[in-house]
């Protein structure tokens, strides 16, 4: 046995064992090795449990008491994984993969690798010989465009601005509906420009010799750092003003008349300039850590013009940097973001790339597998797997386990877009509220959440008593997710913009990592036969108010059903504890006025022309959909309205899903004549929203969804519930007319918005050409 092979055998993977497992399945690999870092790619498929629902009513006397079948089937969700680490590390993590993750010997005969980088090359060889793969080496700078296009198009808060001394110092942005064209400046040993006009057209306009490498090589000449990372360690601790000379070092204190800050550099080193006279001059006067700083800026200042001019001369707005220089180094971010703004005068933007480390290998893996059509897709980053932006420096990786850092995307098997009704939708932003600018929110929900814990694993544990292991997974989840959220507490930007959405996607992306895809399952079931019982006296006691009764009586039922929330802690306790009712719930929301009234418009705009086509964003199962949603929505259709409503394709909580709704409409329609005929019309219809999440991302919203809103001019959008209408959407605007309703179910947030807990948001919205 060689050495690498014993240290393969010696390798444990940080915390991903059960996801690593699924490389047994892999499907195809890629690779780009640099010169200290190596990243390898992989495509495996994951298999999750999933719920199945069936109606079969044929032979039951009375079809509104037919029961419907929950069956539990196994999927598979296609995902990419990712795993950085040293490149001195290199054989016996191949070794490893081998060992551990191929099984058989004859698993990769005939098959290829995608390579990339300058170890591509140097490591054939060794990829062969090990793998048993053959090499095909593809253009860096092809991979590097196409893995920046597909991270720019599929995962948000992906791109954002650093400015150190702003509060927050990372401003995440949305993905973009049109992100071409853009500069892309890969920072690696020199510096490279790249104009990318579309997908396949790009060119190299332009670059410099004096990038990382410089960076590296000037500061081993300089000073005693063993290496790259050490460099910048010292930089970090260093104070350039000992060696560069400032403009007031050489205009005195007052430089008022010359329109220049006093502490910009004028001349970098400046202050070790000597001549064979000055005897006095002591080189070891000047410390390492200053002269790396010095340097650092030198360079970065640099490349900030440079990247700046090539913008402004292709008349360019935006400028995204990766390469290995950067290494989300925030001294290196702000130099560069600081010269971009000053050369400018602010009309370009330095942008930046959370994963741009892995761009490269994404592209080589993306040039193997074209034939799979991954443009007809999207992509997600899973939280319960990736590393996220953790820290300015890589870990340094002990003998034992030399990962850096991972990073996993799941597939859809449906293409998001961003909504077609959106007023603007390269301005759009999903959350109210960003926890990293707010940190006394940002300090209420992470404990919120950290306390919530122990009941969703109870939940879970209960969804699944059949299967011995479901404690043990349980705790799992528990152990991943508080990691993640105390992670949260000192990196609030690992993940992007930090929001209760992301903290409500991290959990159901753990919760499904350990296979508790719908921990709800049972108790959606038994609420929703329950209100199928009372929907019809419910529509009875409707149809015989007046014609404003009535409409008052909707709109407090749609708000009322969305008290029905096993999300919401308070409201969770009320209905464990006793039988909460449909009654019970309209006496619990706040009487008019509410802290949100726009009810009275609303009454005024239904006297008016019926809407077109209208969309309905629905919420929870149970009383929420069936006595609260299907109620006003059927009013909608009585006025000639078509109406779309729809669900989310995953589970989330107790909110319904798109395939539960099919069968709630199907099973509502047996006891409602005017539903029966809505679905038979096609004037009402269910669709699959492409969500997964207890919020609403109208900028990732299913093609189908988006198709349809278009195609039959939807003139109406109604977003229901605290995650849909206030944790998210709250002030989207729209260029149709909008209803967001909800009932506050959390008291620290309705003491926020200077309401009281059960505090109503009705909020109806005209855009101002309709107005």
């Amino acid at each position: 046995m060689t050495c690498s092979e014993k240290e393969a055998g010696s390798i444990t993977l940080p915390e991903q064992d059960d996801v690593f497992r699924n490389l047994k399945n892999a499907k195809r690999f890629a690779i780009d090795i640099g010169g200290s870092l190596t990243k390898i790619a992989y495509y495996s498929t994951v298999s999750y449990k999933r719920a199945l629902y069936s109606l079969d009513d044929d032979d039951s006397q009375n079809k509104a008491d037919a029961q419907y079948e929950v069956l539990e089937t196994d999927v598979e969700v296609a995902r990419l994984h990712f795993i950085k680490f040293e490149t001195k590390h290199i054989e016996s993590c191949l070794q490893f993969i081998r060992k551990n993750l191929i099984g058989s010997p004859d698993f990769m005969k005939g098959k290829s690798i995608k390579a990339t980088g300058g170890g591509a090359y140097k490591y054939t060889d060794l990829l062969t010989r090990t793998l048993g793969l053959m090499v095909d080496k593809e253009d860096e700078m092809e991979c590097l465009i196409k893995g920046c296009n597909f991270v720019l198009r599929n995962i948000p808060d992906e791109v954002f601005e650093y400015s150190r001394h702003l509060t927050p110092e990372y401003r995440f942005h949305s993905v973009e509906p049109n992100m071409y064209p853009y500069l892309l400046v890969n920072i690696g040993s020199g510096v490279s420009v790249m104009k990318v006009e579309s997908e396949s057209s790009f060119e190299r306009i332009g670059g410099s010799a004096m990038g990382g490498g410089t960076f590296w090589g000037l500061g081993s000449l300089l000073t005693k750092a063993k290496g790259f990372d050490e460099l910048l360690q010292m930089a970090e601790k260093g104070d350039h003003r000992g060696v560069d000379m400032l403009v007031k070092d050489i205009y005195g204190g007052d430089c008022s008349g010359i329109a220049l800050p006093r502490d910009l550099i004028a001349c970098s080193f400046g202050k070790a300039i000597h001549s064979s006279k000055d005897e006095d001059f002591n080189p070891g006067e000047f410390a390492e850590e200053d002269i790396a700083r010095s340097l650092l800026f030198m360079i970065s200042n640099d490349i900030g013009q440079l990247a700046c001019l090539y913008a402004m001369m292709h008349n360019l707005g935006k400028v995204y940097f990766g390469g290995y220089f950067l290494r989300a180094h925030y001294l290196s971010m702000h130099t560069i973001s600081y010269a971009i703004n000053y050369w400018s005068k602010g009309k370009v933007q330095a942008l930046f790339l959370r994963h741009e480390g892995y761009l490269t290998a994404i592209g080589a893996f993306l040039k193997g597998a074209e034939e799979y059509d991954n443009d007809k897709y999207s992509w997600c980053e899973n939280y319960a797997g990736s590393s996220g932006l953790s820290s300015p420096l890589p870990s340094q990786p002990n003998t034992g386990n030399p990962m850096i850092d991972q990073l996993e995307i799941d597939r859809f098997d449906w293409q998001l877009v961003h909504c077609p009704l959106l007023k603007e939708p390269a301005d759009y932003v999903p959350d109210t509220v960003d926890l990293t600018q707010d940190a006394d929110a940002r300090d209420y929900w992470l404990v919120c959440f950290e306390n919530a814990i122990d009941k969703f694993v109870d939940r879970a544990i209960k969804s699944q008593m059949h299967r011995p292991d479901a404690n043990h997974r349980a705790q799992i989840f528990k152990e991943k997710y508080l990691s993640r959220l105390q992670h949260l507490r000192s990196h609030p930007f690992a993940y992007g913009s930090l929001t209760v959405r992301s903290l409500l996607d991290m959990r159901e992306h753990c919760l499904n990592e350990f296979d508790f895809p719908d921990p709800y399952l049972q108790q959606k079931r038994l609420e929703n036969e329950l209100a199928l019982k009372m929907l019809k006296s419910r529509m009875d006691d409707l149809n015989a108010m007046d014609w404003e009764e009535k409409q008052i009586a909707l709109v407090a039922g749609l708000l009322a059903g969305n008290m029905f929330d096993w999300g919401a802690k308070e409201v969770a306790k009320i209905m464990e504890s006793s039988d909460f009712s449909f009654s019970d719930a309209k006496q619990k929301i706040q009487v008019r006025p509410w802290l949100e009234d726009s009810l009275d418009e609303w009454l005024n705009r239904l006297k008016g022309e019926p809407h077109k086509c209208a969309a309905i964003f629905v919420d929870n199962s149970g009383m929420d959909v069936v006595l609260g949603v299907l109620p006003f929505a059927l009013e909608l259709l009585k006025r000639k309205t078509k109406v779309f409503l729809c669900a989310n394709s995953k589970p989330a909580l107790n909110d319904v899903t798109y395939q539960e709704l099919k069968v709630l409409i199907r099973k509502a329609a047996n006891c409602v004549d005017e539903i029966k005929d809505a679905l038979t019309s096609c004037q009402l219809r269910i669709l699959d929203s492409g969500q997964g999440s207890p919020c609403l991302d109208l900028s990732r919203l299913n093609l189908e969804v988006a198709e349809a809103m278009r195609s039959n001019g939807t003139d109406l959008i109604v977003l229901e519930g605290m995650g849909r209408a206030l944790h998210t959407n709250l002030n989207a605007q729209f260029n149709c007319e909008s209803i967001k309703a909800a009932v506050v179910k959390n008291q620290w947030l309705a003491t926020r918005l200077g309401g009281d807990m059960y505090s109503v948001i009705f909020k109806y919205e005209v855009p101002t050409k309709c107005a």
